[in-house]
C-alpha cells in the first residue's frame, strides 16, 4: 500500500491493515498465544503472539498520549519518557512487560479501542493539519500516526503469517 498523503488515505490504511491483522489473529489458537516462538523485535529474540499485540497496543496508546499531552500544552517526550529513538528494542521490552498480565482477549479489545480512538483523533483533523506542516521534527502528524499504526499492523501481520505457516496454523 502506498504511503498515505491525505486524511482519507490514512484512515483507509489504518482500517484495512488492522482488519487484515485481526482476521489473522482470530485464527491463532488461544493455547498458543503465550508461546515465545515468534521472531522478536530485538535481534535474536523470541516473543509470543501476546507480546506482538502488546507491542502494537503500546505504540497505539503512546500515539494517543502524545496527542493528549500536546493538546494540553504539555511537552511530549518522543518516543517515550526515558527512551530515545535508538532504544526502541528496550521500549518494545517495556511494552511486553506493561501488558504481560492482561489476558489475550482483553489485550485485543484494548488494541481495538486504541485504534478506534486514533481514528477519532484523525477524524477531528483536516488534511492541512495532518499533512500540511511538520508535527514532530520533519514528520507530519499523519506520517507519525501512520508510522505507529498501519505500518506496524502490516509488519505484525507478516510476522504472524510466517509464524502460522511455520507452525501449521491455517
Amino acid at each position: 500500500m502506498a504511503v498515505p498523503t491525505s486524511k482519507a488515505e490514512l484512515v483507509e490504511a489504518i482500517e484495512s491493515s488492522f482488519a487484515r491483522l485481526m482476521q489473522d489473529l482470530s485464527t491463532v489458537p488461544s493455547g498458543r498465544t503465550a508461546e515465545k516462538t515468534l521472531e522478536g523485535h530485538v535481534r535474536d529474540t523470541r516473543i509470543s503472539v501476546h507480546d506482538l499485540v502488546a507491542y502494537l497496543t503500546g505504540w497505539n496508546e503512546l500515539v494517543l498520549k502524545w496527542h493528549a499531552r500536546r493538546d494540553a500544552g504539555l511537552p511530549v517526550d518522543f518516543p517515550e519518557t526515558g527512551y530515545r529513538w535508538n532504544q526502541l528494542g528496550a521500549l518494545a521490552q517495556k511494552f511486553y512487560a506493561d501488558y504481560e498480565d492482561v489476558p489475550f482477549d482483553e489485550l485485543l479489545r484494548r488494541l481495538a479501542d486504541a485504534k478506534a480512538r486514533i481514528i477519532e483523533l484523525i477524524e477531528r483533523q483536516n488534511d492541512a493539519a495532518l499533512y500540511g506542516a511538520p508535527w514532530y521534527e520533519t514528520y507530519t502528524m499523519g506520517r507519525m500516526i501512520q508510522f505507529n499504526t498501519s505500518s506496524p499492523y502490516a509488519n505484525a501481520r507478516g510476522r504472524l503469517r510466517k509464524w502460522k505457516k511455520e507452525n501449521g496454523i491455517a
